[in-house]
């Protein structure tokens, strides 16, 4: 899962970034309105970090352009504790949930994986499919029961899919969440990647649809 931080204190910045960067989510930043805006408008996000007070273009300003235009990636807005007007503004122009400063990065890490679950469809913090169980809280999968080793490209694959399961997932779609901006892209990376998984949790639930993509699916649900 991919998501954009903007927020223009940089050590607030930095440290949501550490945060979100260690539970397995890719990250890009952003520190003022106009870039923030830039990236959302261009870059596939599964979620936006929006702080309100930013320079160059406010972030109710950045967030009305983003719905105006289409976009429509859950966003978590970052407001004053004392500003109720902002928080009311926010979710007008369009915000999915709020958390106010100061505040602890469990939680807002806590809303995260809630509003990413809820965009996907998921009511629990817990996704399966077949024999594979995601918690999405500790970052854990188990296979029938057992813990699963995965690598750090594998669990975001990994993740991605569960979380869009019985949908056709291209490779370039999974090249845009998987990576950031910066990140040298390689296509063929995906297929090894599928590969691995497909040798750790069973061939049968990551489909190839030729041309297409992949589709991660419970056989005992086919048909």
């Amino acid at each position: 899962m991919r998501i954009l931080i903007v927020e223009d204190d940089e050590t607030l910045n930095r440290q949501l970034s550490d945060a979100l960067s260690g539970a397995g989510y890719v990250v890009d930043c952003a520190f003022d309105g106009e870039e923030g805006h830039f990236l959302g408008d261009t870059e596939p996000y599964d979620l936006v970090v929006l702080d309100i007070g930013l320079p160059q273009m406010d972030g109710i300003s950045v967030l009305e352009r983003w719905r105006r235009q289409g976009r429509n990636m859950p966003v978590l807005i970052l407001t004053a504790r004392d500003r109720w007007s902002d928080k009311v503004a926010g979710i007008d122009a369009g915000a999915d949930d709020y958390v106010a400063k100061p505040f602890h990065v469990e939680e807002v890490l806590a809303r995260i994986r809630a509003l990413i679950r809820r965009a996907a469809g998921h009511a629990s913090s817990e996704i399966h499919c077949g024999p594979v169980r995601l918690d999405t809280r500790t970052a854990r999968v188990t296979l029938d029961g057992t813990p699963l080793k995965l690598t750090s490209h594998e669990y975001r694959l990994l993740d991605y899919i569960m979380h869009h399961q019985r949908e056709v997932v291209s490779r370039t779609e999974l090249i845009e969440h998987l990576y950031d901006q910066d990140f040298d892209r390689d296509s063929n990376t995906i297929e090894v990647f599928v590969g691995r998984l497909r040798k750790k949790i069973g061939a049968e639930l990551i489909e190839t649809i030729r041309g297409q993509g992949y589709r991660m699916q419970d056989p005992g649900e086919k048909g």
